[in-house]
């Protein structure tokens, strides 16, 4: 496959080749758990799919703890293999591995265990109480398999074998659907039958996962490597936001169920039929939002590299598109739950069950209502992706919340109980969510499709940078220096002495074209880096797309100040790292004089900003910043002054070429 040239190809070829694998990888989940009910819908009946209902919750929470390894693990491995640090990312590795299955068998036994209990919590009624027992039990022992192959799953596609990574799980989805008519027809053996299908096609992708470990092309684990150590937490809290995306899933669940079944026993069509039919419905509505966040999710590299490289037409087009399939895949899939639902509930339920003819009635009153106006959740789900591309993770996270929890939640409540419409309150709280949701949407969207249209882009590039007359030996200045030292105008005077270039804040522009983040969200990071607030922006996106511009830059004569550019460039030759310090007094009086800083206050300022770049640089290097072992050259500013000081440096310049 030739390399796509994300700022320069055709954004259809480059939507084809992002998107359309991810969608595939999506919907297999789906389909996988579209068959296991049509199996069990037609083998044990309503209660069989109301039973593999209240489970799913179960399967959430596996797969919540699953991403929460497995994703922090690949963005951590990404991180050190682009960042060099092979060591690092070994143990982290092997320590992630060993902790994913330590976490999976605790969960498999207090799932099991505490399933009873969970039963209820997740909305079981009396009669598919036994069903969902029989069912949970079994799912709740495969319950190791599934977290720990859906955790190294995500490590395998960050190895470079996505391939892999899919043939596992497709694999696992074929056993699943032979054995389920085998099982359950067959033997005869119900939910437990199915559950057991399950399992057994869960255990062979977990079998191929371990399998590829020893296999693992980025580095070479050993076993001293599977230690836990406490790199752990690191890749916990890059994995936390799909945690957290799937825990409103859930929530959303355990909601539903146990408002459709109390409120259902008010009705004709009892507490086990909505629960049953919610159930089959959401499987089924989970191909819509597999395909649209397939889609959404693909064009996030497309639309973060040409935001960051200043090619906002590229942007708005790409976002265009997107949007238009997105709808036209809305509007098809609403049409066909509005028109077809009787034909596609038929594929869930004998026409010989009992309970037939209330069934297909509430099945069809739940698309023609709660799923009414599904196609504006198009929106939604493009809206979270998009502005998480364009670097605005918080906001991204909001609209996440908007439709679910925010909004169909209270009104949901409201309608059922406070206008006394009971179950049908909660139906219909699902379009008037979409409406809202998609009005919030498309006032966030537009605001970020206006800034793409009125901002003036920022084009600058390596080849842009100012032009050096410097005749020697190439050098390469990184500066670090205390805040306050002067150590910033020192580097631009003996960039000026020597006539090469200078780089402190023209980094922005730079990382911003490299990582695919906005320069107002870099530059958002930078200024609260000069900040009290410090120590809470350690972005590793940013600090790997800073290492390679820098690494780019040092192949010419430059001065670099800040962002660890010494570590960075710490194995490169004709490389001079210096350290510039100062007594208080000194930075105090700068601070005042030059940053305009309240004289009562700046002392404190000084301090606080100095202790939060030691630990940013340590957070980064794992090297003490005040380490004067780490520099070549170390200068007190006040012995010298700055303009001697930078004379000094070009003297020891001259006396190395």
């Amino acid at each position: 496959m030739k390399k796509l040239d994300l700022g320069k190809d055709s954004i259809n070829q480059l939507l084809l080749s992002f998107a359309i694998p991810c969608v595939i990888s999506m919907l297999i989940n789906s389909i996988y758990n579209i068959v296991d009910q049509i199996f069990i819908g037609k083998g044990v009946g309503t209660v069989g799919n109301a039973a593999t209902n209240v489970i799913f919750p179960l399967v959430l929470i596996f797969g919540a703890v699953a991403s929460l390894i497995g994703n922090g693990t690949s963005a951590n491995l990404s991180l050190r293999l682009g960042e060099g640090k092979k060591e690092e990312a070994v143990r982290m590795l092997g320590s992630s591995i060993t902790v994913s299955v330590i976490v999976a068998i605790v969960i498999g036994i207090l799932s099991y265990v505490c399933l009873p209990t969970l039963l209820h919590v997740f909305g079981s009624t009396e009669t598919v109480y036994p069903y969902a027992l029989s069912y949970g039990k079994i799912i709740a022992i495969g319950a190791p398999f599934v977290i720990i192959y859906t955790a190294l799953s995500s490590i395998i596609r960050a190895d470079g074998s996505p391939k892999y990574s899919m043939i596992m799980l497709i694999v696992g989805a074929l056993v699943n659907i032979v054995l389920d008519p085998i099982f359950i027809f067959g033997f005869n053996m119900g939910v437990e039958g199915g559950a057991l299908a399950t399992i057994i096609g869960q255990f062979i992708s977990f079998l191929m996962a371990l399998l590829y470990i020893p296999k693992i092309k980025s580095v070479r684990l050993k076993r001293k490597d599977f230690k836990p150590n406490a790199s752990i937490w690191r890749v916990l809290s890059l994995g936390l936001s799909s945690f957290i995306t799937q825990m409103i899933v859930l929530v959303l669940f355990v909601f539903m169920n146990n408002m459709l079944t109390s409120l259902g026993a008010l009705t004709k069509f009892g507490a086990d039929t909505p629960l049953s039919v919610y159930g089959i419905i959401s499987k089924v509505n989970s191909l819509y939002i597999s395909s649209v966040l397939g889609i959404a999710i693909g064009a996030q590299p497309i639309i973060g590299f040409n935001y960051g490289a200043g090619n906002k037409e590229r942007v708005r087009t790409t976002l265009k598109k997107v949007l238009v399939v997105n709808f036209s895949l809305g509007i098809l899939f609403n049409l066909i739950f509005l028109i077809f639902p009787e034909q596609l509930i038929q594929l869930f339920i004998s026409t010989s069950d009992p309970g037939y003819e209330l069934f297909m009635e509430f099945a069809v009153l739940t698309c023609r209502s709660f799923l009414m106006l599904m196609a504006l959740n198009a929106l939604e789900m493009t809206t979270s992706v998009v502005v998480q591309s364009l670097g605005n993770v918080l906001k991204a996270t909001l609209v996440t919340f908007i439709r679910q929890i925010i909004l169909f939640i209270p009104i949901a409540c409201i309608l059922a109980y406070g206008f006394d419409k009971g179950i049908y309150g909660v139906l219909y709280a699902s379009p008037i969510s979409d409406v809202l949701c998609f009005i919030i949407c498309a006032f966030i969207f537009r605001s970020e499709y206006v800034k793409l249209t009125d901002e003036k882009s920022s084009s600058l590039s390596i080849k842009d940078t100012p032009a050096s007359n410097y005749q020697g030996k190439k050098i390469v200045v990184t500066i670090s220096r205390e805040y306050g030292s002067g150590g910033r105008y020192v580097g631009e005077i003996l960039a000026n002495h020597l006539g090469i270039p200078f780089y402190d804040k023209e980094l922005i522009s730079l990382s911003a074209k490299e990582s695919g983040l906005s320069k107002e969200y870099i530059e958002q990071i930078d200024e609260k880096n000069s900040s009290m607030k410090f120590e809470n922006n350690n972005d590793d996106r940013l600090f790997i797309a800073e290492s390679k511009v820098i690494k780019n830059l040092a192949k010419s004569s430059c001065v670099i100040v800040g962002r660890c550019a010494d570590y960075i460039l710490k194995n490169d030759a004709n490389v001079l790292k210096v350290f510039l310090y100062s007594d208080e007094k000194s930075k105090e009086h700068r601070a005042i004089k030059y940053y305009h800083i309240d004289k009562n206050k700046a002392l404190k300022h000084i301090n606080d900003v100095s202790k939060k770049r030691a630990k940013h640089y340590e957070y980064y290097t794992n090297r003490k910043w005040k380490d004067f072992s780490n520099y070549d050259l170390c200068i007190h500013v006040d012995q010298f002054g700055v303009m001697k000081t930078a004379e000094q440096i070009k003297n020891f310049i001259d006396h190395m070429n």
